[in-house]
């Protein structure tokens, strides 16, 4: 049933003259629909949550997703051997809050999927886009939204008979996403009242103040968690 089972996985490329990006896609097992596709400097954890909350968005939530064993997706005690399903990475502490089951590709065929489809943008999307002068990563997200992925999805999806698709999420459900799919740190409060939180995978540090409560009478030294969620605005 589509909707029921994503895969997720990133791929770096020359898309645009000179520009090295990840290309982030979310695509349905059943269908083969990317839902989600977006261009990124880097993945990881950030733009990995990105691309599930777009899918929750649009179509509501999966049961499972299927990754690699790359680090930000799970801790691999042994090179190659068995992933950790005890000590789960943030994303994976994310998905657990959703209520979505992570599934690690071990095998070629697991991964296969999206390295077909992977294989196609890479011939397609690259042709497409020097024609046209795209060079700026937010405009070219746009293309990838507003053209490309309706024609791919025309050119390459199975529509399945007999199947619909799935409402959005209502627009109350936006807060509980933002909060079940962010990546959290644990800080303590200092003198001055205010923690700092690494934001961005390059830590520019920003202090945060904490509010007073009537049921605490101090806040100093106080553990609290912080999350941290980066996606941008809709499109539109």
């Amino acid at each position: 049933m589509p909707g029921m089972l994503l895969h997720q996985d990133g791929s770096t490329h020359e898309w645009v003259p000179g520009q090295r990006w990840d290309l982030i896609v979310t695509m349905d097992d059943a269908t083969d629909e990317p839902y989600s596709m977006f261009f990124i400097a880097e993945e990881g954890t950030l733009s990995s949550l990105r691309g599930v909350r777009e899918v929750i968005t649009a179509r509501g939530l999966s049961c499972a997703l299927c990754t690699d064993r790359g680090s930000h997706y799970w801790t691999t005690p042994e090179a190659g051997g068995k992933v950790d399903r005890v000590h789960l990475t943030q994303f994976g502490e994310a998905m657990k809050r959703l209520g979505i089951e992570m599934i690690p590709a071990y095998s070629p065929e697991a991964r296969g999927r999206s390295e077909r489809a992977f294989a196609i943008h890479q011939a397609r999307l690259s042709k497409e886009l020097v024609p046209i002068g795209l060079t700026d990563m937010a405009v070219t997200n746009r293309y990838l939204e507003e053209v490309y992925r309706s024609a791919f999805n025309r050119e390459f999806a199975h529509q399945l008979p007999g199947t619909r698709v799935r409402p959005p999420c209502p627009s109350w459900a936006g807060t509980w996403m933002s909060c079940c799919a962010s990546s959290t740190s644990a800080r303590s409060v200092g003198t001055t009242a205010c923690v700092s939180k690494a934001w961005s995978c390059r830590f520019r540090l920003i202090g945060t103040a904490v509010t007073t409560s009537r049921l605490r009478c101090a806040s100093i030294a106080m553990s609290m968690g912080l999350g941290r969620v980066s996606w941008p605005a809709p499109l539109g």
